[in-house]
């Protein structure tokens, strides 16, 4: 069963040149218990997706649905409801903490704003939601500054879960920590995933991570879906130019195997009031004349869905 779907979704920003696409006429479904990886360069709208799903920005256009329920353009009430059961880890575990609340506040903060518990029943769930993420006791009444990467994104993951939800975005959790730190964030989160029943949007540009967390991925180029599939389809069969060019680029692990590195040439369309066509031509090494028109997303085979119009061709 599909708990969020997506419908065309658009978010514009107004600025002197004009209307800069973000996030342009996205679609998808993202099921129970499973996770949807989306990856591209960076700011491609990969987090304003994620933001606008959430409501932390306005919708343009287009609609939400949660639980079958439309959420585009919820009342407050409606809101507050949203809250208990969709949010978000964000990127920077540093600057998304209150420097001056304790690690303790900072994850009981979410158990005020609702106000169903006792002061002792929300110590008690601060204390558990602790030993889930993996942060000793001792640091309960620490402050960001007293952390390493790694302990302040637990804290992260812990605030994220206090309201018991049941959809997270996660936005690049993980990329501002070392490797080995990478590894524990990544296996807490599918640990909570398994025992919890957690939905998730993994937002991220590090394809070797998207692969091993996600159940579908999809490929964003400037503000739109340029692929989307299951994970082990999207990694064996690219079909779309532009996510060859972003796996060409992950490295083998060996000398006697190399890839051929795909260099993406030209210069990058401007998001702000696009021609139509497909946004990747300029940069495209199979760019012909029918590119120029505007790119429908098909479904060549089962659930691999690709908007390019020679993609049959390549």
């Amino acid at each position: 069963m599909a708990m969020l779907e997506v419908r065309n979704l658009k978010k514009y920003f107004k600025n002197k040149a004009g209307m800069l696409h973000a996030v342009d006429d996205i679609s998808f479904t993202l099921d129970e218990h499973k996770t949807l990886g989306v990856v591209g360069e960076s700011g491609c709208g990969k987090t304003t997706l994620g933001r606008t799903v959430l409501h932390l920005i306005d919708i343009t256009d287009g609609q939400v649905f949660f639980d079958g329920k439309d959420v585009s353009n919820p009342s407050k009430k409606e809101l507050d409801d949203m809250r208990l059961n969709m949010q978000i880890i964000f990127q920077d575990p540093y600057a998304s903490l209150n420097p001056r609340m304790s690690v303790s506040e900072t994850i009981m903060e979410p158990l005020k704003i609702e106000g169903r518990l006792s002061k002792a029943e929300m110590r008690a769930e601060v204390k558990q939601l602790m030993d889930t993420v993996g942060l000793a006791d001792r640091f309960e009444n620490s402050y960001p500054h007293e952390l390493d990467g790694g302990r302040r994104q637990r804290i992260g993951v812990a605030r994220a879960l206090a309201l018991k939800p049941k959809f997270i975005v996660c936005d690049e959790p993980v990329s501002a920590l070392d490797v080995s730190i990478q590894a524990q964030i990544i296996n807490l989160m599918l640990d909570l995933q398994e025992e919890r029943g957690l939905a998730y949007m993994f937002v991220t540009h590090d394809l070797s991570v998207v692969k091993y967390i996600s159940d579908d991925i999809m490929v964003m180029y400037l503000g739109q879906m340029v692929e989307k599939a299951p994970s082990d389809e999207l990694f064996q069969n690219p079909m779309h130019p532009y996510t060859q060019a972003l796996l060409s680029a992950i490295p083998i692990p060996s000398i006697h195997n190399r890839r051929e590195r795909i260099i993406m040439q030209g210069e990058l369309t401007s998001p702000i009031n696009p021609k139509p066509g497909c946004r990747f031509m300029d940069r495209c090494r199979h760019a012909a004349p029918e590119c120029v028109e505007a790119q429908v997303l098909e479904e060549p085979s089962p659930s691999h869905f690709v908007a390019c119009c020679r993609s049959n061709k390549i």
